[in-house]
């Protein structure tokens, strides 16, 4: 099942049911007006909706615009973003002068907690301040979750994910460390993220839903150039142990979003990267200083994920950066 959120001139839009073909939808109003009321009544919500969406793909329907499409949730309770991806770690470790073995091996998920007051629906532009901020995407994976109960195990957790999405972590890498080195956490180097155009249930994904990883390419291509397609079976901690981690000392409200980090893999050579900074860091250790450049304003991201045939599975992020005016 594939859920979307169309712009009806409200902050929370309207809940739709996508075809699995995302050529269709209709609307989910009679069961729930918003995504996030579905989430908190998902044990009497999710039979109805699936009964849309059977309808729905045999047939009929309204045509699913991508441009009036917001986030499937544009705004949560609460977006918590880890970093579990060890190549990426690795990489970006010793590109900086950092002990790799520290971060790389430390026990617990790395894990912060964002801003989820406004997030970007796919088609949306992002709007930023200043180019010298060295704009950066990062394409990830992310679940949105039921109510979750404080101390949850990971062996428990995996039926509280509900729903995925693909994410573009938007970061502006100048502040980044100086966020960092202060030691309270990021705030201006994180703007809004961006979502697939659906979130959708687990069960769309197959076999490619294995072991609470989701064991398929992202694909990112930026100005029309393919950029990278690294696979998210390389998570050193899948999205059960997230949770875990999340719940320790308290629980998780419905609609809580957490995300992978950015996706990364051993084999980057062949498969390139899902950031800019990434290959900045590999242009580092293999050169001695970095040639990629920041993202301009006018630059294009586009962030999918695709089936064997080839067909987009969450509907994909395709994005321009643009000046705040």
């Amino acid at each position: 099942m594939k859920l979307a959120t169309i712009d009806n001139g409200t902050r929370d839009g309207e809940l739709v049911v996508v075809s699995t073909d995302l050529s269709t939808m209709v609307s989910a109003g009679g069961v729930a007006p918003t995504l996030q009321a579905a989430l908190e009544s998902w044990d009497s919500a999710e039979p109805r909706l699936r009964k849309l969406a059977e309808t729905l793909n045999g047939g009929g329907g309204k045509s699913f615009d991508p441009a009036n499409v917001l986030a499937p949730l544009p705004r949560a309770y609460q977006w918590i973003d880890g970093s579990v991806f060890k190549n990426h770690l690795r990489l970006m470790s010793t590109a900086f002068n950092r002990n790799p073995d520290k971060e790389v091996n430390y026990p617990n998920p790395l894990m912060y907690q964002g801003g989820s007051d406004s997030f970007l629906g796919a088609r949306h532009e992002v709007v930023l301040p200043s180019e010298a901020d060295f704009i950066d995407f990062e394409a990830e994976i992310g679940i949105i979750l039921s109510d979750v109960p404080m101390g949850t195990k990971a062996a428990d957790a995996a039926k509280y994910i509900k729903l995925l999405v693909l994410i573009n972590d938007v970061s502006l890498r100048r502040l980044a460390p100086i966020e960092m080195d202060m030691g309270f956490g990021w705030l201006q180097a994180k703007p809004s993220s961006t979502f697939s155009l659906t979130a959708v249930t687990p069960d769309e994904l197959g076999a490619s839903w294995k072991d609470g990883r989701l064991e398929r390419p992202i694909r990112i291509a930026w100005n029309g150039e393919h950029f990278g397609a690294p696979n998210g079976r390389e998570m050193s901690f899948n999205f059960p142990r997230l949770i875990e981690h999340a719940a320790y000392s308290r629980s998780l409200s419905a609609g809580t979003v957490i995300g992978s980090g950015t996706v990364s893999n051993a084999a980057y050579k062949e498969v390139g990267s899902a950031c800019i900074a990434e290959r900045r860091a590999i242009e580092m250790i293999e050169h001695g200083a970095p040639k990629t450049n920041f993202m301009k304003f006018g630059d294009r991201v586009q962030i999918d994920m695709t089936d064997d045939d080839d067909r987009s599975i969450f509907g994909g992020i395709d994005q321009r950066i643009r000046a705040a005016s």
